[in-house]
């Protein structure tokens, strides 16, 4: 939190506020778009997170902000999915084989560690998912589960910085310790050492990942073993 309040650079709010009330009506769909298009990206989502919070308050501003980056990391999951694993793994460079030994076997609790473990970016995790044979059940279910507190967290230190107070205060610290608690509880579930399978977690498995038939339908994958 400290990092984020001294590094992250953001427009005045008046300048933001301006910019968005010439869409009307629209600035939150126009938010929610913009926000999607930046989870696609390298681009930090806390970036987008912070300004929401700033811009549309702790409430509003969560909410836009877990539509945005869900619908921006289920549009990467895709363009994973299309593009294959070799070309995936040529996008995510270096993130690639980390990525890839983390989610290949580990399914829903790997997603969901990654997703809400501070300080990970989103978007290695999105195409990572797509390209390594996550079914989109578990993408989709882990990643809203994980983001939600995270979102909020980063959401509260924007609505904080434009407008401090106890309230928010106390939903910034909230969120983040549930951040935290969550952390552990992934970290364990991952490594099959969790006492309670995860929220949203069909089985209280070490993490392994099978679809719903028991196979793998990613296309890349099945090109890979063909070949």
């Amino acid at each position: 939190m400290v990092w984020l309040a001294l590094t992250v650079r953001l427009p005045s709010l008046d300048v933001l506020q301006e910019r968005l009330e010439d869409y009307g009506w629209a600035a939150f769909l126009v938010f929610a778009l913009l926000y999607a298009v930046v989870a696609l990206t390298p681009i930090p989502v806390t970036i987008m997170a912070v300004a929401g919070g700033m811009l549309f308050g702790v409430l509003e501003g969560g909410v836009l902000s877990i539509v945005g980056v869900m619908l921006g990391c289920w549009g990467a999951y895709w363009v994973a999915r299309l593009l294959g694993r070799g070309v995936v793994g040529k996008i995510l460079g270096s993130h690639a084989r980390t990525v890839g030994d983390r989610l290949e076997n580990g399914g829903f609790a790997a997603v969901f560690l990654l997703r809400v473990m501070p300080g990970l970016p989103y978007w290695p995790v999105n195409y990572g998912a797509g390209a390594f044979g996550i079914t989109q059940r578990e993408f989709l279910t882990a990643s809203l589960i994980a983001c939600i507190p995270g979102q909020i967290s980063l959401v509260a230190i924007g609505a904080f910085l434009a407008d401090p107070g106890v309230v928010i205060g106390v939903v910034l610290a909230v969120s983040w310790a549930v951040v935290i608690v969550l952390t552990i509880w992934g970290y364990r579930a991952f490594r099959g050492t969790a006492r309670r399978p995860l929220p949203g977690s069909r089985t209280h498995g070490d993490g392994s990942r099978t679809g719903s038939d028991g196979n793998d339908t990613d296309p890349g994958n099945i090109a890979d073993d063909q070949a």
